[in-house]
């Protein structure tokens, strides 16, 4: 092995590769969500739902997915190579600064399309690249700050540390997980030399910018009375208690697949190698974030967005392995290695082979783990595939009971679902099909209201008939649906016509406050 020398000039380009890569990443996804056998996935639903109740200051969640939702919208449509549009771009914006990491520690050609493979490839990049929610642009936002904080360190430029504070804004603004983030910062600093940083002013005012930009995400909670403590209490006991320390560390090597070299390859680079001694920052960034998550018993991928920037460290040190024409096969057997591994997970990250095949390809490979669902049942299909069908068959199936209903009834008549795809679903194709938008008490739908009209009549979904007979006298079955490749709750749904309700939904929503 030739050891990796931080003198190495750096390459004054981005591989063209590189950029070929990340191009072929976006038309990847647009080809496979103009053809897919799937379809929208219920949490799609649910942030194109918030949109349409963009409330800035006073949401339950960051609202900046709310915020894209509309802007997809209004300037790609409705399709769903357009809504997942701005998705795709955010993975092949991950690629690009994954191998510019590289580039920047010095790495060549080879180095910088080795990172943009390992980030390419895996699932845990490419499934969020090609879904409308906000984990590919949380990953992003951790990557930006990575990316920022090397810049600092190679240019001695403190005003880096105001992209760092951007780049953290826009995370909170997106999801609270860039909190872990911030924690691994601060643990970078005071494990290092760096931590003089924390008595100047560069620190403080990067913290004031996240505040400034997020701080709608903070407003939301307090003017809400901090939902988010519910929905934590609600994930820890409905999911995370599912979630052992064992599996959050096996997870690791299940979510990258053979991308795994690369990133340990890098976290021993960083946190051993002499020549990085300057960027051993960035190995406890990693360590701080693994340490909490670990702790607080988080899911495998909330780690991923640690990963493209140290991919892009390992992938330096690998170029420097070996001379001579052992370097020519090591490097070719690295990337077969990375390219093969990333071949064979490809249909477990994009949703292109139909359900039935799906169930026998997760089979084949043995991935029991990847068919089980948040609270540990294991299903036919991975839980977000099996979370992208029949939405639209049962709107249809509800908007045929509807105009069944007797026009001087159907007037009075509202619709209420039992979570929030359903209603999402609703909401997204009930209006060309002539459906008043639904109701829901479930977590964010709840914020949304009960809508004007009373609810003496009442099209319910997924909700159960003893339930249903607590608020109105007469309820009758109109249409029973079944999808067998679907998550358990969504299989066998009975769409019930209720009538004669005891009392308003007005009067009754605020006793569902807190139901998920």
């Amino acid at each position: 092995m030739t050891p990796y020398r931080q003198s190495q000039r750096t390459p004054e380009r981005l591989s063209p590769a590189v950029i070929a890569l990340a191009a072929a990443s976006i038309v990847l996804h647009v080809c496979v969500n103009i053809w897919s056998p799937y379809g929208f996935h219920r949490d799609e639903f649910l942030y194109l739902a918030m949109g349409e109740h963009l409330r800035l200051w006073s949401m339950d969640f960051p609202p900046f997915i709310a915020v894209l939702a509309n802007m997809s919208r209004a300037l790609l449509g409705e399709s769903l190579a357009a809504i997942r549009f701005f998705p795709a771009l955010a993975g092949a914006l991950l690629i690009v600064i994954a191998s510019d990491v590289a580039r920047r520690l010095g790495g060549g050609a080879f180095a910088q399309i080795l990172a943009a493979l390992a980030v390419l490839l895996p699932a845990i990049y490419l499934r969020p690249a090609s879904l409308f929610q906000p984990v590919v642009f949380d990953q992003l936002w951790w990557t930006l700050g990575m990316w920022c904080l090397l810049l600092w360190k190679q240019s001695g430029d403190n005003r880096w540390w105001l992209g760092l504070g951007v780049a953290m804004g826009v995370g909170l603004f997106t999801k609270f997980s860039i909190l872990f983030f911030g924690f691994g910062v601060l643990m970078g600093l005071l494990a290092t030399p760096d931590r003089r940083m924390l008595l100047t002013r560069w620190p403080w005012i990067a913290l004031v910018l996240t505040l400034a930009i997020g701080h709608p995400s903070i407003v939301g909670q307090i003017v809400l009375g901090f939902p988010v403590t519910a929905q934590i209490t609600d994930l820890r006991t409905t999911q995370l208690v599912h979630v052992s320390s064992l599996d959050f560390i096996t997870g690791q090597f299940l979510i990258l697949g053979l991308s795994t070299l690369v990133a340990v390859t890098g976290i021993i680079g960083l946190l051993f190698l002499r020549a990085f001694v300057q960027y051993r920052m960035f190995a406890w960034i990693v360590v701080g974030a693994f340490a909490i998550l670990l702790a607080a018993h988080g899911k495998a991928y909330y780690l991923g967005p640690v990963y493209p920037a140290l991919i892009g460290a390992g992938a330096v040190m690998i170029e420097s392995f070996g001379t001579g024409f052992g370097r020519i096969v090591f490097r070719g057997a690295i990337t077969g290695v990375v390219v093969l591994g990333g071949l064979i997970g490809l249909p477990m990250g994009i949703p292109v082979i139909p359900p039935q095949e799906m169930q026998g390809y997760a089979q084949a490979l043995g991935i029991t783990s990847a068919v089980k669902t948040n609270t540990g049942d294991v299903l036919r299909l991975p839980q977000d595939y099996a979370d992208m069908l029949g939405w639209e068959e049962r709107v249809a199936a509800l908007a045929k009971a509807y105009h069944g209903i007797p026009p001087s009834e159907r007037a009075e008549t509202i619709i209420i679902a039992d979570n929030y795809g359903e209603a999402g679903a609703i909401d997204f194709f009930g209006p060309r099909l002539g459906l008043p938008h639904a109701i829901c008490v479930s977590g964010t739908y709840w914020f949304f209201g009960p809508g004007t009209l009373p609810g003496t009549n009442a099209l319910t979904i997924g909700i159960e008939k003893n339930d249903l007979r607590k608020y109105w006298n007469i309820v009758t079955p109109v249409a029973e649906l079944r999808n067998e490749w679907t998550v358990p709750e969504e299989q066998h749904l009975t769409i019930y016509y209720c009538q004669q309700a005891r009392t308003s939904v007005q009067q009754l929503w605020p006793s569902f406050a807190g139901i998920n």
